[in-house]
């Protein structure tokens, strides 16, 4: 007796298998989103400790995003080579160290090469987490389940902006140092929760290890309170085709189109979230300044998230990315529009809500869009042009914002409105479709 993976899931479901799964990796994903956001909350700190302007102070996240790049490009093309597992221990041990040796930098230029190690660490864990989380979830509600992983980001963006804001407050030298320890932190425990993760079932019978396959599908079986596999049947491999790479003819509109969205989502989010904490908690814009609003406005992702969970399974995931991405054009036209403090201040929570529920959606369908044999190498390619976007906001787009940071903001409506053309033009809908 053959049965497919995909129904030995769906009889697993999404039980106390699940929820350990999604805690361990949400606790790293929130680690993570510290330390991508730290950038902007610690830049005018690091430029008093080593006497820089603030751009220049910068140069901490453009080393960091050079990072992510290149570690998002090649540890996700390690884990469908070598497996997901190991990439994982791998990379979350390395965001822990050198994430924590970054709080004892002695000067800014060993500052900058610790970020740049922190960087590729933290690029390599977030395309290889989407993916193992995907392959462990039944179609039914695969969706939710993968936005709400997401949603840790939304903590972890709570954390570092309490962090920041408990640090001026209190008015301690050096507070970036401050900073980097609390971003440190939840990595260095997730080193040991990461031993308990098990390999991917698809990725073991993709490679023929049909038997540790099996093995993992019984763990997770028995964690959801199901029957074992009967000891006679085999485990069917699911059929998707032969692609050699993510430019192969049937993947190569859907690899462009999606590409192109993670880029400019990337820039978009980022310009944006990068330049904002530093402008709010100096001259601000009136009343909409300083670092409690900063809390007010990570808050606001909590929301989009929810409503990403909801809208992946019941309107389907390409409607709910086209959605949002106008969603978040519309926020940053309402703020080039806005004339008063009152304005600004609900265009700045609307860019919060939709762009974070655009990016809930975003790693809901990406690793859908692949097979097993290229959805680590996929997942890879999209966070490195997610990390090419993160490169250039505090550099290239900051000769932008030099100019006007109204003007910005707009080129962001326009680049986003951009993004949910290119989100049109994929004509893939994979919800409740099984994984191939």
């Amino acid at each position: 007796m053959s049965i497919p993976v995909e129904s030995v899931l769906s009889t697993a479901g999404t039980g106390p298998f699940q929820r350990k799964l999604l805690g361990i990796f949400g606790l790293v994903w929130a680690a993570d989103a510290m330390q991508v956001l730290a950038v902007g909350f610690t830049a005018a700190s690091i430029a008093a400790t080593f006497k820089l302007t603030v751009p220049e102070a910068l140069q901490t996240g453009t080393l960091f995003f050079l990072g992510m790049l290149i570690g998002a490009a090649l540890f996700g093309r390690l884990a469908d080579r070598y497996g997901r597992r190991r990439v994982l221990l791998v990379t979350v041990a390395c965001d822990a160290v050198f994430g924590l040796l970054s709080v004892f930098a002695p000067s800014f230029a060993t500052l900058l090469a610790l970020r740049f190690l922190t960087g590729m660490a933290v690029g390599g864990t977030l395309p290889v987490d989407y993916a193992m989380m995907a392959e462990f979830l039944p179609p039914k509600n695969r969706g939710r389940w993968l936005v709400m992983l997401e949603g840790f980001w939304a903590i972890g963006t709570i954390i570092v902006a309490l962090a920041a804001w408990a640090a001026s407050a209190a008015g301690v030298a050096d507070a970036w140092r401050w900073i980097f320890a609390v971003t440190a932190f939840p990595a260095l425990i997730g080193i040991w929760l990461r031993f308990w993760v098990p390999e991917s079932p698809l990725y073991l019978l993709k490679e023929g290890r049909a038997e540790e396959a099996r093995g993992v599908l019984n763990q997770m079986l028995r964690a959801n309170g199901q029957a074992e596999l009967p000891s006679g049947a085999t485990i069917a491999v699911p059929q998707g085709g032969a692609h050699a790479s993510l430019f192969s003819p049937m993947l190569l509109r859907r690899t462009v189109s999606i590409l192109a969205i993670w880029f400019l989502v990337s820039v978009s989010y980022y310009g944006v979230f990068t330049w904002m904490p530093a402008r709010l908690a100096g001259e601000g814009f009136g009343f909409v300044r300083g670092y409690g609003f900063l809390v007010v406005v990570a808050l606001a992702q909590i929301p989009g998230y929810a409503l990403a969970a909801y809208g992946v399974e019941q309107w389907g995931r390409r409607p709910t990315l086209i959605g949002f991405l106008l969603l978040s054009a519309a926020g940053c036209a309402l703020f080039v529009a806005a004339s008063d403090a009152y304005l600004i201040g609900g265009s700045i929570l609307l860019m919060s809500f939709a762009l974070l529920g655009t990016w809930g959606a975003l790693y809901a369908y990406t690793p859908e869009l692949y097979p097993t044999e290229l959805r680590g190498t996929g997942m890879g390619a999209a966070g490195a042009m997610a990390r090419l976007g993160g490169l250039l906001a505090p550099s290239a787009v900051a000769l932008v914002i030099a100019q006007s940071f109204t003007a910005a903001v707009g080129m962001f409506a326009a680049l986003l409105l951009v993004g949910a053309l290119a989100a049109f033009l994929i004509k893939a809908e994979t919800k409740r479709v099984a994984l191939a």
